[in-house]
Order: structure tokens, then C-alpha cells, then sequence
């Protein structure tokens, strides 16, 4: 198994570098490092299909994995695709690194860039290890996956969708989306997310190997908490709607779904 991965993990790191080096090259053009979101979210559902496609694992278990990963991919590709594509400003947290790096920005970016793709590949092995599995049988915990990847999905979507209708009422301006799901944590869409990789690690766990697929959500949650998700997030989110922002922080829950601290108006 181990040595049937590293072909598979080759191509994959060809294919994410070239893919990264030219959504690098479009930002260069377009003067918006948000298309480093839309690749990476493509970029890993192709090598869930891709994965799927060469492994020699079960053909019920590669069809299955590659379906969950791809339409995953495919969809939050392109929901950013139509965020990015719209607007013509660049996202805050791109401006922001701008103002950071200083000097020699273009090839920082291009680092940033294949540093993404290098992180789809890492993310990409729950489909590896599930695509090289040769089991017959479809363990009770991979189609627990399964269940959760639907229940996931479908929260992340609504969650977007909410958003993305808030923002399209010239009166929400400037305001917070208190709307839906929006409720009952800051970032719906965050922790929908963040189950999505706990639905992937669920499914890669009873292949060989498989623990070390559940290295995935912890390394998205990290992200999500910690660095490029909720802080950066915020930290925008504050500057833009100010006092009204703090009282939503102060209210709402940060990341799991909870009931607020005080009755929303």
C-alpha cells in the first residue's frame, strides 16, 4: 500500500504546483490573492477524484470517498469563485499581508501560494489512505462518515447561503448577520466546515493506516481557531462594523453553535 502512495502522492504534488503557480500568475493580473481560496478548495476536491480514479482500493469505498471529496471540493470552489468573481476588492486579510510583508510582495505571494498547494496535498490523505483500501466490506464507521459528510454539507451551504442574502440587502450594510444559523455562532460555516473533515477522517478510518487521516481535522481546526479562519476573520469583521461587532462577540458563541448569551433583537 505504502508504496503504491508515493506515485499517486508525485502526481498529486505536480498537478497542485502547477495549479498554484498559475491562480499565482492570475493574481498577478487581477491584483486579488482571494483566488488562492478558489484553488485551494478545487485543488483538493480534483485530488479526491483523482485519488479515487487511480487507487486500487475497493471500487464501492473510491467511489464513495471520491464523490464526498469532490463535491465538497466543487462546491466551496465555487461559492468562492462567485465571491471572488463579484467583487472587485480584494479580501481584507490578503490587503492586510500586503501592509505586513513589506518588499519583494509578488514572490512571497508565489511562496504563499505553493505553500497552499503543499497543505491540499497533506489534507488530500484521508482519500488516499481510503482509495488504496482493498476491503470488500464498507466498515459502519465509514458510512457514519458518509452521514455526517450529508449532514455537513448541507449545514455549511445553508450557513453561506444565509450570509450571502444577508449581504445582498443594500440595508444590511455595515451591519452584522444575525440571521439563521448566524444565531448561535459567528462562524456557522466554520464549524460545518471543521465536521466535513471529521466526515473524511470517519470514512479513511478503517482502511490501513487510517489513524492517520483524523491529523486532518485537527490541523483544520487549528487553522480555523487559531490562524487564517476566526482571527483573521474578526479582526476584519471588527474594523469594518466596530461596536456591533463586539456585542455580537460578546453575545454569540465563537464557533460551536449555542444559544446567545441575550436575546438577539
Amino acid at each position: 500500500m505504502i508504496a503504491q502512495a508515493w506515485p499517486m502522492l508525485a502526481w498529486g504534488a505536480a498537478g497542485m504546483t502547477a495549479l498554484m503557480a498559475l491562480t499565482w500568475a492570475l493574481h498577478l493580473r487581477t491584483r486579488n490573492a482571494g483566488w488562492v481560496d478558489v484553488a485551494w478548495a478545487l485543488g483538493l476536491g480534483g485530488l479526491a477524484v483523482f485519488f479515487a480514479l487511480v487507487g486500487s482500493g475497493d471500487p464501492l469505498r473510491r467511489l464513495l470517498i471520491g464523490l464526498m471529496g469532490g463535491i465538497w471540493g466543487l462546491r466551496l470552489g465555487m461559492h468562492l469563485f462567485l465571491r471572488v468573481a463579484k467583487d472587485p476588492h480584494e479580501d481584507g486579510r490578503y490587503a492586510t499581508l500586503r501592509q505586513e510583508w513589506g518588499g519583494a510582495i509578488e514572490l512571497k505571494f508565489l511562496g504563499f501560494f505553493l505553500f497552499q498547494g503543499l497543505l491540499d496535498l497533506f489534507l488530500a490523505l484521508p482519500f488516499l489512505l481510503a482509495s488504496l483500501d482493498p476491503t470488500p466490506e464498507i466498515s459502519l464507521l465509514t458510512w457514519a462518515g458518509v452521514v455526517l459528510w450529508i449532514i455537513s454539507i448541507l449545514g455549511e451551504a445553508i450557513s453561506d447561503r444565509q450570509l450571502q442574502r444577508f449581504k445582498l440587502n443594500p440595508l444590511n450594510r455595515g451591519r452584522v448577520c444575525r440571521e439563521g444559523l448566524w444565531a448561535f455562532s459567528r462562524h456557522p460555516n466554520y464549524f460545518f466546515e471543521w465536521l466535513i473533515w471529521i466526515a473524511f477522517a470517519l470514512a479513511a478510518t478503517s482502511s490501513p493506516w487510517g489513524w492517520i487521516a483524523w491529523s486532518c481535522p485537527l490541523l483544520m481546526l487549528n487553522f480555523l481557531v487559531r490562524v487564517t479562519g476566526i482571527p483573521a476573520t474578526e479582526m476584519q469583521s471588527l474594523r469594518t462594523k466596530g461596536e456591533d461587532y463586539r456585542r455580537y462577540q460578546q453575545e454569540v458563541s465563537a464557533f460551536v453553535p449555542w444559544f446567545p448569551k441575550q436575546r438577539i433583537q
